[in-house]
Order: C-alpha cells, then sequence, then structure tokens
C-alpha cells in the first residue's frame, strides 16, 4: 500500500470485471459483466480486463472471457484459490489492483460478490455502489435512461459533465439513486445478475484475447479460513433471469389469490413451460416469495415472452421487464401505464381472459 494512493486518479486507467468462477466453471454474470464493460470501455477509450482468480488449470477457461469482449484476461492462480475464501481472495485482488491500477472495477452482484466487494473497497480506501442495475460513463446516455425510467425533469436539470462512472441502483420507496466516485480510484460497483445485455460470442475475438499471468502471493497464513468440506444443498427457486417465457401476476389477482396463480402457471406451461413472477406488491402482500419479483427491487428480466397479468406498469415494475422481447398485457383498466409498453394488449377481466388464452393455445397445439 505505500506505493498505492487511491485519490491520484490520474493513474488509474482501464475497465475491469471480475470474473467469478465456481469449480473451474465461469458464470453466466460474467458474461454480462464483460459484455458491459466492454461498452464503457470503448465510450472511455481504453482497454477491457477479466479478472480471473482460481486454482491450478483454471486459465483454460480465459480465452471464453475473449469472446464476450475482453481485451485481456489476468489470471491468477493458486491451490489455495481453487475454493473461494474473502481473505485469500480479496488479498490477490488488492494486491493486483495496486499493482496495475485499474480506474472501474466490476463485481457481480452474486453471494460472492456481495461479500467480496465491500472488503476490497475498504482495503483499496476506495468507495464502492451495491446492486447496480445501470452503469453509464456518457452523459447524454445517462439522461436518456432517466427519461425511460424516471419521472425527474431531466432537461431542466444538471448533470456532471466529466467521464465518472454513474452507477444507479434502486432507492428507498421504489426510487432510483445514481452516485459517482469523483475522487477515488478504483470505481467500483457490484452489479446486479441479469440486468445487463450479453453480447452474442465472436470466436475470432477470443483467438485474439491477452491470457496473462499473475504471480500470486498468497501463503496459508494469509488465510483466517480453512473450507473443510463444501455441501450443496437443492433449494426450489424460480429461474426468472434464464427464463424464456414469464407470467407475471400482480395485484389484479386480488379478488381470489390462488386461482389467479394457478392460471399464471397454466397459461405459461402453454406458452412453452414458462415460470410465474409477480410485481411488488404481490410478493409485499405474501402471495409469492421474493424470489419471483420482477422489477427495479426484484429481478431484472429479458424473456422472450412476458405476460402481465393485472399489473398496471409502474415504472419500477417496468424498469425490471421493459427489455423483453415480446410483452403481452391483460388489465381491466384500460389506462394502465402496462399498455404503453405492451406489444399487444387485452383489456379485461384477467379471470376471463387467461381462460380463454389457454384454450387458444391448447387448441393451435392439437
Amino acid at each position: 500500500m505505500s506505493n498505492f494512493n487511491s485519490a491520484d486518479i490520474a493513474a488509474f486507467k482501464d475497465v475491469w470485471v471480475f470474473c467469478e468462477q465456481r469449480e473451474g466453471k465461469l458464470m453466466p454474470t460474467d458474461f454480462e459483466l464483460i459484455s458491459k464493460g466492454r461498452d464503457l470501455a470503448n465510450e472511455l477509450g481504453v482497454n477491457l480486463c477479466g479478472l480471473l482468480l482460481g486454482g491450478e488449470g483454471i486459465e483454460s477457461a480465459a480465452k471464453e472471457l475473449g469472446g464476450y469482449g475482453a481485451d485481456k484476461v489476468i489470471v491468477c492462480e493458486s491451490p489455495l484459490l481453487a475454493t473461494y475464501t474473502t481473505d485469500g481472495y480479496a488479498k490477490v485482488i488488492c494486491d493486483v489492483i495496486e499493482d496495475l491500477k485499474p480506474e472501474a472495477f466490476l463485481i457481480g452482484a452474486t453471494n460472492i460478490g456481495r461479500d467480496l466487494g465491500p472488503r476490497c473497497a475498504a482495503t483499496l480506501h476506495t468507495g464502492l455502489t451495491a446492486d447496480c442495475t445501470h452503469l453509464d460513463v456518457d452523459v447524454e446516455k445517462y439522461k436518456a435512461f432517466l427519461k425511460t425510467t424516471s419521472t425527474m425533469d431531466v432537461d431542466n436539470m444538471k448533470f456532471d459533465e466529466g467521464t465518472h462512472l454513474k452507477m444507479t441502483r434502486p432507492a428507498f420507496g421504489g426510487h432510483l439513486a445514481t452516485i459517482i466516485c469523483p475522487r477515488f480510484r478504483p470505481q467500483m460497483s457490484t452489479v446486479r445478475p441479469g440486468v445487463m445485455q450479453r453480447a452474442p460470442f465472436d470466436q475470432a475475438k477470443a483467438d485474439k484475447v491477452v491470457v496473462e499471468k499473475y504471480p500470486v502471493e498468497l501463503a496459508a497464513s494469509d488465510l483466517q479460513t480453512e473450507v473443510l468440506e463444501i455441501v450443496k444443498a437443492a433449494k426450489d427457486l424460480v429461474d426468472l433471469t434464464g427464463a424464456e417465457v414469464i407470467v407475471s401476476v400482480g395485484r389484479g389477482i386480488g379478488k381470489d389469490v390462488p386461482t389467479g396463480i394457478k392460471l399464471a402457471e397454466e397459461l405459461a406451461e402453454a406458452l412453452g413451460g414458462g415460470v410465474v413472477g409477480g410485481s411488488r406488491a404481490a410478493v409485499d402482500a405474501g402471495w409469492l416469495s421474493a424470489d419471483h419479483q420482477v422489477g427495479q427491487t426484484g429481478k431484472t428480466v429479458r424473456p422472450k415472452i412476458y405476460v402481465a397479468l393485472g399489473i398496471s406498469g409502474a415504472i419500477q415494475h417496468l424498469a425490471g421487464m421493459q427489455d423483453s422481447e415480446c410483452i403481452i398485457a391483460v388489465n381491466k383498466n384500460e389506462t394502465a401505464p402496462i399498455f404503453e409498453a405492451a406489444d399487444y394488449g387485452i383489456c379485461g377481466d384477467l379471470f376471463k381472459v387467461v381462460p380463454m388464452m389457454i384454450e387458444a393455445l391448447k387448441a393451435e397445439k392439437k
């Protein structure tokens, strides 16, 4: 740390992404962050670098990151990194950052990322914005984002015109908060899985990526914990971020919640093995568990088909599903905002409309 000064912002350059792996396999969030990092690096005119830690042989996974946009992948390989530990990973990451000085460092907001990010930020004496759902450098792009996701008078607001990373995350009451870190580097954020669009894989880029091994200085004495055993437990959770079809329910099922959820399940199945999601109102009411929530304070999804049943379309919900390929809305209120975002809208009672939709889909398959 003697030669590291987080306030000397001129000494920092390039965008980095922490690439999480489990048992040698890269996580989907890595590809999302590399794809977004590519956009940010292009706007800043710098390189994009993936940082990959793991046990012996982890270098073999590095090339794939180039296929999504990484110019270089720094590989830190050690038997002590084969299994994640906070102390081991934080020390190695901070050592590399202190030496090579990236200006931005992105981490997935996974269980590991949420544990790792704050420890690294505190060690490096810089800031961290947690659970981000949007990242921008360019001011005009940031303004365009605000116009579609907030009710603020963007045209009459004063903005920081620098190239600081603008890190947006959900705030209390369903609002958005954007944070910048103008005085320290690296600018760090953990990013919610599923919110960034993954770029198409490019084999030519994968072949060109530079893979660089970094000399790891890590001893068993650096670790305060020892992993004796890894026990995997299966938990029945809905996978919204990976679903191609999602049928979500909102306050509109309130008059008969069990029937409303059952209809959503049947419609999801009829559409091709989809899953059931819900608005914040449905989750807060206890009708669905939190892993079903779609929206600014839930999960951000991009399915091929998104059906909104009895959801009014508050801006916080739209922020979580507006990039779906096809949006179908059923609501008895003809002025519901959801219709503005929908590709197809049906104004009617969902308890009457959905059974007809299910029957029509079943008849189509016969």
